[in-house]
């Protein structure tokens, strides 16, 4: 099977690319030469795919699959569907979880969960990027999937304020500094480590009954923040100070957090992977988060330039912790 990553060497993206190569697939990267992981057996093919003079190469190629990581707009999918048309039997498009209706008015999320998130722009624009893909899949046969990761890591502290991309908390945590939980830390969520999500995902790959088909795919495990924190702290071998802030009071003293929040994990969240597990039989997450977090952890004491302090987000918690003990 001959298949085509746009990206595949991202936090969620790269075990993909492994999986499908240890499963035998042909893998391609279209990327433009800048990242430095190299993933064995992977083939590259120069090429950004915002620049469509310079893909002559790309479209030398005809695809069993094409998926797309690096799409968020639906200008960035009506070009996939004009580039792809008639170029590959299945197109995978990669979407998210917070697109799921917010707040929700039932607290088990399935497929069929509406589609609504007015707060973040960038949900809202994944929303109109499937709403695309599914008129052209209605009105055109194009042969599309639709696939919505949660909150998934490997390289990346999956936290709601000073993580993800950031070392923000976790520096705070090692210097006993206070970190902020939103809420009483009691509303649920979902952590998927990127090595479970990609069973899921590589299992979807040319499988024609998904085409047409709308997928999450996460972890079942389910934990509440105050569990997600007392685990990141004992992982780093610190003790956890943390004060917890109602969501509306943070979104209040810094905007900055609305999309982060109001529109995503102030939410408690319960997904039901009842129907991946239907269509790939195989998946099943078996990394609970206090063992993919240490991974995470040890990936960033490899990799120590990734360990970004972001005094941005240092001067936010503290503004807000400074509002909060005025209030008290």
């Amino acid at each position: 099977m001959k298949v085509l990553f746009i990206g595949g060497t991202g936090n969620i993206s790269t075990a993909s690319s492994k999986l499908a190569v240890e499963k035998g697939i042909d893998l391609y990267h279209l990327n433009r030469g800048f990242t430095k992981f190299d993933i064995p057996k992977v083939k590259t093919i120069l090429g950004d795919i915002n620049k469509p003079n310079g893909l002559s190469e790309l479209k030398k190629h005809h695809w069993d699959v094409v998926v797309n990581w690096i799409a968020f707009t639906p200008q960035d999918v009506e070009r996939d569907i004009e580039l792809f048309k008639g170029k590959t039997k299945h197109y995978i498009f990669i979407s998210s979880a917070s697109c799921y209706q917010k707040p929700l008015s039932y607290p088990i999320i399935t497929e069929s969960t509406p589609l609504h998130n007015t707060l973040a722009v960038y949900s809202n624009n994944k929303i109109k990027c499937e709403e695309r893909l599914l008129k052209a899949y209605r009105d055109e046969n194009f042969p599309m999937t639709i696939v919505r990761p949660s909150l998934t890591y490997d390289t990346v502290i999956p936290i709601a304020i000073g993580g993800f991309k950031e070392y923000t908390t976790a520096d705070r945590i090692l210097n006993g500094k206070p970190i902020i939980i939103h809420g009483d830390g009691t509303s649920l969520w979902t952590v998927t480590h990127s090595g479970d999500f990609a069973k899921g995902l590589v299992g979807l790959l040319g499988l024609t009954q998904a085409i047409g088909h709308a997928f999450h795919i996460t972890s079942d495990e389910i934990l509440n923040w105050n569990t997600i924190y007392k685990i990141l702290a004992e992982s780093l071998d610190c003790e956890l100070n943390a004060v917890h802030i109602a969501s509306d009071f943070i979104c209040k003293i810094e905007p900055y957090y609305i999309e982060k929040l109001l529109a995503d994990k102030a939410e408690s969240v319960i997904f039901d992977n009842t129907k991946i597990k239907t269509f790939v039989p195989e998946f099943k997450a078996t990394v609970p988060f206090s063992v993919g977090i240490k991974r995470t952890l040890k990936w960033l004491d490899d990799n120590p330039e990734m360990k970004i302090i972001n005094q941005e987000t240092n001067q936010r918690i503290e503004h807000i912790l400074k509002a909060y003990q005025q209030v008290l």
